[in-house]
Formats: C-alpha cells, structure tokens, sequence
C-alpha cells in the first residue's frame, strides 16, 4: 500500500520508545489536573478534602506494539491500549470523579492529535469509482468499502492490507453496507437488489434480495426481531426475514411507504424509525413495530410542525417545554384503548438561517445512545449546507422520560463548505458520541458539542450553540463523500469521489 500522507524525510525518525514516554505523561497529568481541581473544589466548600480518585496505571503500551509489524501497527497498538484503557476508565468512574469532567483533556487531545495514518488504503478510480459508503465490522476487524464501480472492497483496517474484493457484487452502484454480526453483513445498489454475504465464504453471495422497484439506498438490522430493514427511491421501507433465508432469498413485506423519501435510520434500542426526505420532512415512528405492515391510513399521525430551536426559556434540564405540554388524551387516543404501537410523528426540522427557505435532509445519524439525530440539510438553491443535531426531548440519562411522545430540539449546528454539490456526505457519530465527523470539501473536520469533548448529556446549551471545530483534515484530491469511526479502535475512515479511503489515527 502507498503512503495516505508523504512523510518529511527531514524530521528524524522519533525513537520508538517516545511515543509509550508521550502517552505515559499525558496520562499521568489527566491525573494530576483531575486531583487537583477536586481538592480546590473540596477546599472551596470549607469540607475537609476528598481522598484522592483511585489511580489506575496506563497499560504497557510498550508491549501492544512489540509485536505488531511494521510502524503503523505499533502505532495503532499504542492507540488501541489508550482507548480501551479511557473506556474503562469512563465506565468504571470512582464516586469522587465528575463525570463531566472526567477524562476530557485526555480525550482532547487524543481526538485532536488525529492524522492521516502512515499507510492509507488507495483504490483506483479506473476500477472501483467512487467511494459511497464505509463499514466496520461489529469487531473493528474489517473495513468494508462501497464502490460506484459495483464492486465492495474489504481491507484489515490495523495494517491497511487488502483482504479481499467482491467484482461484481452487484451490477450498478453499491451505496450502504451493514453488519448483522461479525461474520454476515448485506449490501444494498441502485441495481434494486440486497445481497447477503458471509466474511467465511465470500467467493459467492449467501443470498439476493429483490422487492424494491428502485434505487435502494440503505440498510437497517433490528437486533430484537432480526429482521433486515431497507429503503430505497421508490419511497418503500421493506422488512426481511433473516430467520428463514435461503440461497433464494428471505420473506419479505413492505412496512411503509412515502414519497421523496432520502434515508431511514433505526434507533440504537430499535424504538424508533426516523426517515428524511428530500423535501425537508423528518418522520418518526414511536413504539416501533416492525411486525406490523402500515398501509396508508393505518398510522396514527401526532402532529405535523417544526421542530423549535432552542429559545432562552428553554432549560438545560427540560426536555419538555411548554409548548409541549398539550392535552394528554387527545395527542395519545391509544391510552383509551387504541394500539400504541407506529405511530407518526411529521416534522420539519428548522434550520437557522433557512426559516423561509426549503430544505432537503440528505443525510441522516443516530447518537450511538439514542440521545439525539444528526442531520445534513442543504438549501432547496443548494447554495448552503448545514450540519444540525437535534435532541429527543424525551430525555436521555440522568433526566427520567417525562412523556413518551416529544419532539425534536435543536441544540447544535455549523453551516458547511458546500463543495461538491449533488452529492451526498455521510457524517457520523463517534463509538462514545463525543465527536462528529463531517466530510468537509477535500477533508474532514472533526466536531465537537463544547472546547472539553463532552457528553452531550452533560453540555447541553440553553440556547442553540455552535458546533467546536476540534480538527480540520485534508488528505484527499477530491470531494469527501463518506466519513465512519471504527468501533474498537480509535480509528477514523474517510472515502471521497476519486475512489480512495485515508485512515486516520492519533500521532504521538
């Protein structure tokens, strides 16, 4: 594989022992600045001081990489550790350490320190065209690359190796990718079809899917139900069966369908069904039954307004204005004895600056805990493109749910470059849902809810707020068009119109 990045062959080579003594004193000062600010905290209070939190020693990172070949291996041993040391850590917190607090200089830096990796995965336009989508596997041990050319490439995202291409795994453009576990996932084309594939057989497809009449353009999996959730152009979201598949397909049964219809996303819980649409509508389905075929009149509509932006009687602590506190029977009949189950919700996300101008939601993310929706909305002109995330007022730990039925809040936004016009840009969440990666013109930038990396939950603004820009990327020579964390490593992918993939990791 060639370099992602040239290297400066002026720089000397930094030992190989620097990058462990970097991280050992950058995590032995997040240490030292957390104690400290407890015991002036304490000291304030006029209450005797707090013992100190309970200091948990970084792993031998030295070890991780000793047997890794190759420079960037070593590199990402070293980053995998720390990871995996900042996740425990965050998940194991000691009663004296403030969980707003906890960790965010570590974590802003280390998100901040995020390179182009030493060796990045380059494809050729001539063969594979664009690249529309990037997948990990539940595992991180695989990076699935969707193609324009209708192949689907599968690289070791560790040491960037190509492990295998799919030629022909469908016969027009391939546009999503999912996992349903660590060995089978599907793909989705504009050739109207779903293939099934297994990582242990990947000479032939497991089975195809056919059902949509157009252009099908992502793919959902309910972990409960196992079913296999698509929507496409012809405005239809179709369930699958994977409990009965066979090398001739899977029962199948059209759950819903709308017009202008962009992207469908299921919440991490698979409660809900979001979909956006080209025409600047965001549908919620409530109570999610994905069992249950809806024909149009079978949903139960709750309302049909803009999502509001965050005013200045809007708390922090409230997921429930005023506005929203209506009468109970009559938003809800099906507490009188109607099913409670699908019921749609029909928004219109407002967008500053766009108050009387259409919009189109291209693409669409969930938080991975389900706080909130990422949106990328460009102009009906297609002269501006925002970045927006809106928050489910239905509350998010630690604030208890006060009704099972709100709307959206705007909490945060940036407007974007708005390069590449037509084209659609993937933006995601990170594994921890601090960061958001946004494909930016010829780049990435990597955003954030506050200046410390925060939890959303634990910075939410009373106003709308701005976006933080934490990094700026550029190593691409084309249009960004798809951006994807890796789940267990700290790892960032990115896949842009001239058909190659950077990898991004910190640099010590």
């Amino acid at each position: 594989m060639s370099s992602g990045q040239p290297s400066d062959s002026s720089e000397p080579e930094e030992p190989r022992g620097a990058g462990v003594r970097h991280l050992d004193e950058l995590l032995r000062e997040e240490e030292s600045d957390n104690q400290e600010e407890e015991e002036e905290e304490e000291a304030s209070r006029s209450r005797p001081p707090s013992p100190p939190p309970e200091r948990r020693g970084a792993p031998d990172l030295d070890s991780a990489g000793e047997h890794a070949p190759g420079s960037a291996c070593r590199s990402a041993g070293l980053c995998d550790s720390l990871f995996s040391w900042l996740w425990k850590r965050t998940v194991r917190r000691g009663p004296f350490v403030d969980p707003a607090r906890d960790n965010f200089r570590t974590m802003t830096r280390l998100y901040s320190s995020m390179s182009p990796a030493t060796d990045s995965v380059n494809l050729s336009t001539q063969t594979h065209g664009a690249v529309f989508n990037l997948e990990y596997s539940p595992d991180g041990s695989v990076l699935t690359v969707a193609c324009e050319q209708t192949e689907v490439l599968l690289f070791d995202p560790v040491s960037s190796k190509h492990i295998k291409t799919l030629v022909e795994a469908h016969e027009d453009c391939v546009n999503n990718i999912r996992f349903l576990d660590n060995r089978l996932f599907a793909t989705c084309s504009d050739d109207t079809t779903i293939a099934l594939w297994d990582l242990r057989k990947l000479n032939s497809k497991v089975c195809s899917l056919h059902g949509h009449a157009s252009w099908v353009k992502n793919i959902e999996y309910d972990t409960h139900t196992r079913l296999l959730v698509t929507s496409g152009f012809d405005g239809n979201v179709i369930t699958w069966d994977t409990n009965r598949f066979t090398e001739d397909g899977c029962p199948h049964k059209k759950f819903f369908h709308t017009r202008y219809l962009m992207r469908m996303r299921l919440t991490p819980d698979c409660s809900k069904m979001l979909i956006s649409t080209s025409s600047g509508y965001l549908l919620i389905l409530h109570d999610l039954d994905l069992t249950q075929s809806l024909e149009v009149g079978s949903y139960r509509i709750l309302r049909a307004r803009r999502a509001p932006l965050s005013t200045e009687g809007s708390s922090t602590g409230s997921r429930t204005g005023g506005s929203r506190h209506v009468n109970d029977s009559k938003l809800h009949p099906h507490r009188e004895g109607l099913s409670p189950r699908n019921s749609l919700e029909v928004l219109t996300p407002e967008i500053p600056g766009e108050r009387d101008r259409g919009n189109c939601i291209t693409s669409l993310q969930l938080h991975p805990k389900g706080w909130a929706t990422l949106l990328r909305c460009s102009s009906n002109m297609d002269d501006q493109e925002w970045t927006c995330v809106y928050e489910f007022q239905e509350g998010a730990p630690p604030r208890p749910p006060v009704s099972p039925r709100c709307s959206l809040r705007l909490t945060h936004y940036i407007e974007e470059a708005n390069v590449g016009r037509g084209y659609i840009k993937e933006l995601c969440f990170s594994p921890d849902g601090r960061l958001i990666c946004s494909p930016y013109g010829y780049g990435v930038r990597l955003l954030a809810f506050d200046e410390r990396c925060a939890e959303l939950a634990d910075c939410m603004p009373v106003r709308t707020a701005l976006l933080r820009e934490v990094r700026s990327i550029y190593s691409h020579s084309d249009v960004v068009l798809t951006t994807k964390f890796s789940p267990t490593h700290c790892q960032l992918a990115s896949g842009c119109l001239s058909g190659r993939v950077a990898l991004y990791q910190p640099h010590f």
